[in-house]
């Protein structure tokens, strides 16, 4: 058991309160870690701490705010293995994952170190004789980012990477499932030599989640809001950041669909189904929700992909085995997704590999015949439990895919690349691959989704254009005429 620290204004620190909580490990319910329970004095304090770097941080030259991101991309890579731990205990994630999320997470902070010279803006011609007009862009000031458990190191990291390398100083809000694991970013941070202030990390308890993040939505050095989490609790966000007119970005929930046409390399969809569903169980905003598959070929593919949903190792992944399924991050998610397999099961679906779970460590599942009368077709299961639809030809298979509420991430498999182009343009979803999967993700793209999937983009140039202001500024050389 580890007790957590917040990091305010470049100090270690408890909650003023004194008060703390507990995660408890999925799998056991031991103690993984203990943190402060924060609460609004301490949400000022952040803000405020924040707000005094920003006086300072904002004027840094970009080949300063490179160097410490790059020193921070190193100092998080150094603690792989704490990050191993922490994520096995807090969340019950395999070792694979936890180390795709610290490489991720460096790259996202060595992209962000080139980005910091790309804060550009341009010259506009202004009609007014002498006046050299230029859009310019500038820092926001304190940006608040709120970082979910299930990617922890990447969503963690991209909160508060790019807004630092725009010139603004940051929150960054852990998560109530793995303040430990968040803990070691902020610590990555302030190894590398971040100024104190500038970055500030802290934690809640989740019963005082509303009132928390509502102090800090409601300070007026907050500038900015970032979120990546659930569509309901997106809701909350955005209703708070509207009520202080503040601009935020939202990542949220996602029920990807993954289109596999009637040409489809049947084994490479297979391969990239089998990724896309079932990367750390299935508990993915990308991950490959619905399998919408030709009737002319959907008896080979759910034969092949059953086979290899079936073949995935499932373990504790503190064992000394290595496993792709490890844990699920609570008995919720179980009594969920063994509630869609049995309204599932009773309305016409057939299991095809997998099963009901007894506990937090879930089989590969898949269940074929999935209609539109199920829960599963519409409900996002975030976890290891995924349908198979099967369709009538392209116009049918574009109809399923746009049927739900959400709209983040989707996939076509095809041999002819203009016919899946073409499918692709007509699926409502702000991210969309052809012959790949549906969990992909590069520091340098504008990750982002439509409908109940959120607004907003982070990545590359699409992130600076959310962390920044656009600023019209005017110079005037020459002397000007008035009418008066």
């Amino acid at each position: 058991m580890i007790d957590v620290v917040m990091l305010v204004g470049g100090e270690e620190t408890g909650a003023a309160s004194g008060a703390r909580f507990e995660r408890r490990n999925p799998l056991d319910a031991t103690v993984a870690s203990r943190a402060p329970a924060a609460g609004t004095f301490d949400a000022v304090r952040a803000a405020e701490a924040a707000s005094q770097a920003f006086v300072t941080w904002r004027d840094t030259g970009p080949g300063q705010r490179r160097a410490l991101l790059l020193l921070a991309a190193d100092c998080l890579e150094a603690k792989l293995p704490q990050f191993v731990d922490a994520m096995a205990a807090e969340t019950g994630a395999a070792a694979l994952w936890a180390n795709f999320n610290v490489h991720l997470g460096a790259t996202m902070l060595r992209e962000a170190a080139a980005l910091t010279t790309q804060v550009a803006g341009e010259v506009i011609p202004s009609d007014v004789p002498g006046s050299l007009a230029l859009a310019v862009r500038q820092p926001a000031g304190v940006v608040l980012g709120i970082a979910p458990w299930n990617a922890p190191v990447i969503l963690g990291v991209r909160a508060v990477a790019t807004p630092l390398a725009c010139g603004n100083t940051v929150i960054l809000k852990g998560s109530e499932n793995c303040p430990r694991t968040h803990q070691l970013i902020a610590q990555a941070f302030a190894e590398a030599g971040f100024p104190a202030g500038v970055v500030n990390y802290v934690t809640n308890a989740p019963e005082d989640a509303g009132a928390f993040v509502g102090a800090l939505i409601g300070h007026p050095a907050v500038r900015r809001v970032n979120f990546t989490g659930s569509t309901r609790v997106g809701k909350l966000i955005a209703q708070s950041c509207a009520a202080h007119l503040k601009p935020a970005v939202l990542e949220l929930g996602g029920k990807a669909p993954f289109l596999v046409l009637d040409d489809a390399d049947i084994d490479a969809a297979v391969a990239a189904a089998a990724f896309s569903a079932f990367a750390n169980s299935g508990q993915i905003c990308m991950s490959t929700e619905r399998l919408i598959v030709d009737q002319r070929i959907a008896d080979d593919f759910v034969r092949r992909f059953a086979a290899k949903a079936a073949s995935l190792p499932v373990g504790d992944p503190r064992g000394s085995q290595p496993v792709v399924l490890g844990s699920v991050i609570g008995a919720g998610t179980v009594e969920h997704c063994n509630a869609l397999i049995d309204d599932a099961l009773a309305k016409g679906a057939s299991l095809a590999a997998g099963g009901k779970s007894r506990s937090t460590l879930m089989p590969a599942t898949v269940l074929d015949g999935v209609t539109r009368t199920m829960r599963i077709y519409h409900e996002e299961s975030f976890g290891p439990v995924k349908g198979i639809v099967r369709v009538r030809g392209d116009a049918e298979a574009i109809a399923c895919a746009n049927d739900n509420e959400y709209g983040l991430a989707a996939a076509v498999f095809s041999r002819d690349i203009a016919r899946a182009w073409n499918v692709a343009r007509r699926i409502e979803s702000g991210i969309c691959h052809i012959n790949g999967p549906t969990v992909h993700d590069e520091a340098q793209m504008p990750f982002g989704g439509v409908k109940g999937s959120g607004f907003g983009r982070f990545g590359g140039r699409a992130g600076i254009h959310e962390f920044t202001d656009l600023r019209w500024m005017t110079v005037q050389t020459a002397a000007r005429h008035y009418p008066f």
